[in-house]
C-alpha cells in the first residue's frame, strides 16, 4: 500500500477559492453600488421619460444580477467548506505519518488516486502560463448600462471558475467521503481492543480482528464512510452484521447488531444510521464489533479512527 499517493486539493487551490469568494462579494458590492449610485444620481437631471426608461432597464438588470449573486454565493461557500474539510484531514494524515503520530497510524493507506483524473490528463501539454483572472475593471467604467453588462460578464466568469473548481474537487471529496474512520458509535465506550486476547468464552488466547464499542442495546450504529452494503444479515460468529464496501478494496464490518436498518445493495453515506447495537451472535453483552478490512485483511481500526478525531477547541 506504500506505493499509493495521496492527492488532495493543494493549499493554493484553497487560497484561490477563498480569493474567488472574496472577489465575488467585492464585485457584487462594487457593481451594484456603482450602478445604483449612478442611477439615482441621474434621477435629478431631468428628462423624466428617458430617465424612467433607463431606470426601468437598470432596475430589471440589477434584479438579474442580484439573483445571479444569490445563486453564486452558496456555491462558493459550499466549495470552500469542502476544501477546508479536505485540507483539515490532509493535515492530520500527514502529521501522523512517520514520527510523532499515534502508534500504527503510519500504516493507514492514503486515499487512492482518481483513475478518471489521470486519464483526463493523458496527452496534455502546452506552455506554463499564469491563470487568466476575471477582469474586474469591466464594472468600474463606462455608462451605467455598460457597467451593468460588465458586472454580468464578471459574474458569468466567476460562475465558470467555480464550476471548474467544483469539478476538480469532486473526485477528491468523494474519495474522502468513502475513507473509513468516522466513529460508528460515538457514545460508546471502548471494550476489547484489536489483537490477541483471552477469548471470553474459552479463556484461551485468540485473535480479535476488530475493536468492541460497548453501549446499551438500541444505540445507533453509523456508517464509518460512504459505500455500498454488500452484506446485511446473519453472519457466523458476528450475529446480525453489516458489511459496507468502500473505495480501493476497503470494507468496514459492524457485528452483533440487534436490528439492521439497511439491506444488501443499498448505498450509504458517512454518518448514516445503518443498525442498532445488540448482543447477537457470539457475544457476552450489548456492544458493536467494528472491523476495517483492506484487501481482505482485517487490520487495526484505531489508526483510522484517530484520523477523524477532532482536536478539542482551544477556547473551550
Amino acid at each position: 500500500m506504500s506505493h499509493q499517493r495521496i492527492r488532495f486539493v493543494e493549499a493554493r487551490t484553497a487560497r484561490a477559492i477563498a480569493i474567488i469568494g472574496s472577489i465575488a462579494l467585492l464585485i457584487a458590492a462594487l457593481a451594484l453600488g456603482i450602478a445604483i449610485g449612478t442611477m439615482f444620481g441621474r434621477s435629478h437631471l431631468g428628462e423624466e421619460q428617458a430617465l424612467m426608461s433607463r431606470r426601468s432597464y437598470e432596475i430589471e438588470e440589477l434584479g438579474r444580477l442580484n439573483a445571479a449573486l444569490i445563486e453564486l454565493t452558496p456555491r462558493v461557500e459550499g466549495l470552500s467548506a469542502q476544501v477546508h474539510e479536505l485540507h483539515d484531514f490532509d493535515d492530520r494524515l500527514k502529521a501522523t505519518r512517520g514520527t510523532g503520530g499515534p502508534s500504527g497510524v503510519h500504516d493507514v493507506p492514503p486515499l487512492p488516486d482518481s483513475e478518471e483524473g489521470a486519464a483526463a490528463l493523458d496527452g496534455a501539454g502546452g506552455p506554463a502560463l499564469p491563470p487568466r483572472l476575471c477582469d474586474t475593471n469591466r464594472a468600474s467604467s463606462g455608462t451605467p448600462r455598460q457597467r451593468l453588462k460588465g458586472a454580468r460578464r464578471i459574474i458569468d466568469c466567476l460562475n465558470d471558475e467555480v464550476s471548474q473548481l467544483q469539478t476538480q474537487t469532486l473526485t477528491h471529496y468523494a474519495a474522502y467521503m468513502a475513507f473509513p474512520g468516522r466513529n460508528p458509535a460515538p457514545t460508546a465506550r471502548s471494550g476489547s481492543p484489536y489483537g490477541n486476547r483471552f477469548d471470553p468464552f474459552t479463556g484461551r488466547l485468540s485473535f480479535h480482528p476488530g475493536i468492541d464499542l460497548v453501549a446499551p442495546t438500541g444505540t445507533p450504529i453509523f456508517a464509518s464512510a460512504g459505500g455500498r452494503v454488500v452484506q446485511a444479515g446473519e453472519r457466523n460468529g458476528y450475529g446480525n452484521a453489516v458489511d459496507v464496501r468502500h473505495s480501493n478494496g476497503m470494507m468496514t464490518r459492524y457485528g452483533h447488531a440487534s436490528r439492521i436498518l439497511v439491506k444488501t445493495g443499498d448505498y450509504v453515506m458517512p454518518g448514516q444510521e445503518i443498525a442498532e447495537i445488540g448482543s447477537t451472535g457470539r457475544s457476552t453483552g450489548p456492544h458493536l464489533h467494528f472491523e476495517v478490512i483492506v484487501d481482505g485483511a482485517q487490520i487495526n481500526p484505531n489508526p483510522y479512527l484517530a484520523l477523524f478525531k477532532r482536536k478539542p477547541n482551544a477556547q473551550s
